[in-house]
């Protein structure tokens, strides 16, 4: 599994980006058994998560601060996973990945498998 992320940028705080991410290497049917997770690195600070999708898209998780802000969807269809980002701080900043739970769930907690390579998302305050 190949994972391509993409999207990311500068934006002044208080603005909105997406993110998207692509897989590559599977079948759509194999990708729709993958819980899906977005996480970010900023400078100096640890990898956290940010949000997950389960592989049906019923189940969505959070990290406490982006609940309300942040909306994470998918289209097994086209093999992506999105992240909506609105109302952006200069907090929010970082490196945000992709990455795959071969379980299926897209949780916090899980084992995930598969990393994209990062996209850079800057806030200007």
């Amino acid at each position: 599994v190949q994972l391509q992320a993409s999207g990311g940028g500068l934006v002044q705080a208080g603005g909105s980006l997406r993110l998207d991410c692509i897989a590559s290497g599977v079948t759509f049917i194999t990708f729709s058994s993958y819980g899906m997770a977005w996480f970010r690195q900023a400078p100096g600070k640890e990898r956290e998560f940010v949000a997950g999708i389960s592989g049906t898209g019923i189940s969505t998780y959070y990290k406490d601060s982006m609940k309300g802000r942040f909306t994470i969807s998918r289209d097994n269809a086209k093999n992506k996973v999105y992240l909506q980002m609105n109302s952006l701080k200069p907090e929010d900043a970082a490196v945000y990945y992709c990455a795959v739970d071969r379980t299926g769930y897209g949780g916090p907690a899980r084992s995930y498998d598969y990393w994209g390579q990062g996209t850079q998302v800057t806030v200007s305050s």
